[in-house]
C-alpha cells in the first residue's frame, strides 16, 4: 500500500469548518493514511503564556477558559459525542493541573506536558470531524512511537526507535482506518512527554514517513505552495511548482515559513517527495519538493529570516595560535547551540545564533551561563535586531556575475556580514532588521522580476 502522510498546521484546524475542509482533502486521496495536527491556531501561544512564572491566578483561568472555548466550539458543532467530549473535559482538566504545578515549581518536564495537550485536543477532534463524514478514524496518542532524547524543549527524535515503534504499532492499524495523530510531541524512554521546539509537526510528519516507508509527505498550511518570496514583501513574487530539496532546505533553514527546516532531513534520507499547499484553496495546487527536478535556474527564490543574533567574540590568543576556535565550539556545543554562518579574522570570530531555534516554551537559546563561559577566554558583543536574507539558487559560487548584482541592491544598506561559497546553493547577507523588507523586495526586483 502507498502510504501518503498529510499534515495540518494550527490554521487548518483552527474551528469546526476549517477541520471539515481538510477532512475532504483527505478522503479525496485513498492513500492518506495517516494525518498529523497542531494545535487550533492560537492555542499553542495560550499554552506557552500558561508556562511563565509571574502568571497570576486571574490570568491563568481567562487563558484556560480562552483554550476551552475554541475547543468547545468545535465539540458543539460535531453535536458534542460523549467520548470526544469526555476526552476534552480530561485534556483541559490536566492543562489547569499542570499550570498549577508550574506556579509552585518550575519544571522543564512538565511544561512539555502542558504544551502537548493542544495536539491532544486537535487531534481527537479531527478524528470525530472524519467519523462524522463516513470514514473509519481514530486518534492515536504518537508518544507510543515517536521516541525521544530528554532533552525537554528541544527533543531529538531516536530514528531507529521511532521506526521499530511504528512498524510495531502504527503500520498494522493503517490498512483498515486513517489514523489521526499529534506533530510536535514525543516521548523519552522514560515515558516522559518531549516536545520537539517550536514548529515541529512538520519534522513529526516527515518522521512518521520516513519509519513507514510513505510515498509522499503533504504539508498543507494557509499558502499555496513555496514562492519566490514571501508575497506580502513583494507582491510580485510567484509560485514554485517543483524545487529541489538542496534548495528547499536551503530556504527553510533561511527563513521560509512555509516549511520546518528539520522537514526535510528524514525526506531526504529516504527520498520521500513533499507537497506544500494551501489547504484553504486545494485547487490552487502548490508546490513540490523532489530529489530531482527538471530545472535548476541560478536564482530561485529570496528567503529572510528575523530576530537574528550576532555573536562576536574577540580574543588575541587566536593569533598565530591554534584551539580557539575548538575551545568556542565545545562551549556552545555543551550548551546545544548550532551555529548558522561564521567569518573570522585574525583574532575576531563573528557567529550568527537563530533565536527562532528557541525551544518549545520560547526561551531564548543564549543564556547568561552561556556568555559567562565564553567570557572566560575572550571579549563577547552580542548585536540583535538583525535579519538574514538568503539567495537561494543553484551554481551561485560558481557563476560569475552574482556577487555583481547582489551588492549594486545592497549599495545603500549596512551590510554586517557576508557569507557565500560554503554551498552552491546560497548567498547569504546580515541586514539591519528595519531594512530586511526593502532588501528582499530589491533584491527580488533585480533578480527575478527584471528578468521576466
Amino acid at each position: 500500500m502507498s502510504i501518503v502522510v498529510a499534515k495540518f498546521g494550527g490554521t487548518s484546524v483552527a474551528d469546526y469548518t476549517a477541520m471539515s475542509r481538510c477532512a475532504d482533502i483527505i478522503i479525496a486521496n485513498p492513500n492518506t493514511r495517516i494525518v498529523v495536527v497542531s494545535a487550533s491556531s492560537g492555542v499553542t501561544n495560550l499554552l506557552v503564556e500558561l508556562t511563565q512564572a509571574q502568571l497570576d491566578d486571574e490570568r491563568r483561568q481567562q487563558l484556560l477558559k480562552q483554550i476551552a472555548s475554541i475547543q468547545y466550539q468545535i465539540l458543539d458543532q460535531l453535536g458534542r459525542p460523549a467520548e470526544v467530549a469526555a476526552h476534552l473535559d480530561g485534556v483541559l482538566s490536566r492543562i489547569a493541573m499542570l499550570s498549577e504545578s508550574l506556579s509552585r515549581e518550575r519544571c522543564k518536564a512538565t511544561m512539555d506536558e502542558l504544551l502537548a495537550q493542544g495536539e491532544q485536543c486537535s487531534a481527537a477532534l479531527f478524528a470525530a470531524v472524519l467519523r462524522e463524514k463516513g470514514e473509519a478514524a481514530s486518534a492515536f496518542d504518537v508518544r507510543q512511537v515517536m521516541r525521544t532524547d530528554s532533552h525537554f524543549g528541544r527533543a531529538e527524535p531516536q530514528i531507529e526507535q521511532v521506526a521499530a515503534l511504528c512498524a510495531a504499532h502504527l503500520a498494522p492499524l493503517l490498512a483498515e482506518q486513517r489514523i489521526v495523530t499529534q506533530g510536535f510531541i514525543g516521548a523519552d524512554a522514560q515515558g516522559a512527554t518531549t516536545t520537539l521546539g517550536r514548529g515541529g509537526s512538520d519534522y513529526s510528519a516527515a518522521l512518521l514517513a520516513e519509519a513507514l516507508k510513505a510515498s509522499a509527505v503533504e504539508i498543507w498550511t494557509d499558502v499555496a505552495g513555496i514562492y519566490t518570496t514571501d508575497p506580502r514583501l513583494a507582491p510580485n513574487a510567484q509560485p514554485i511548482a517543483e524545487i529541489s530539496f538542496n534548495e528547499a532546505a536551503e530556504m527553510a533553514t533561511f527563513g521560509a515559513k512555509v516549511l520546518h527546516p528539520a522537514t526535510i532531513l528524514p525526506a531526504v534520507r529516504q527520498k520521500i517527495q513533499v507537497f506544500v499547499g494551501s489547504s484553504k484553496e486545494p485547487e490552487r495546487g502548490g508546490t513540490w519538493i523532489r530529489h530531482q527536478v527538471s530545472d535548476e535556474p541560478i536564482y530561485r527564490a529570496v528567503a529572510v529570516r528575523r530576530d537574528q543574533t550576532l555573536l562576536n567574540l574577540h580574543s588575541l590568543q587566536m593569533l598565530h595560535a591554534q584551539g580557539f576556535l575548538a575551545e568556542t565550539f565545545a562551549t556552545l556545543a555543551r550548551h546545544k547551540i548550532s551555529v548558522d554562518l561564521i567569518t573570522t579574522s585574525e583574532v575576531n570570530v563573528s557567529l550568527t545564533l537563530d533565536k527562532t531555534g528557541s525551544d518549545s516554551a520560547g526561551n531564548n537559546l543564549l543564556s547568561e551561563a552561556l556568555l559567562q563561559e565564553l567570557s572566560q577566554h575572550c571579549r563577547v558583543r552580542v548585536e540583535d535586531n538583525l535579519a538574514l536574507v538568503a539567495i537561494v539558487g543553484n551554481k551561485i559560487a560558481s557563476t560569475p556575475g552574482v556577487c555583481r548584482r547582489v551588492f549594486e541592491v545592497l549599495e545603500p544598506h549596512n551590510v554586517r556580514m557576508i557569507c557565500q561559497g560554503a554551498s552552491p546553493h546560497n548567498l547569504c547577507v546580515l541586514v539591519a532588521e528595519s531594512e530586511a523588507a526593502q532588501v528582499v523586495r530589491s533584491l527580488h526586483e533585480n533578480l527575478f522580476e527584471g528578468a521576466r
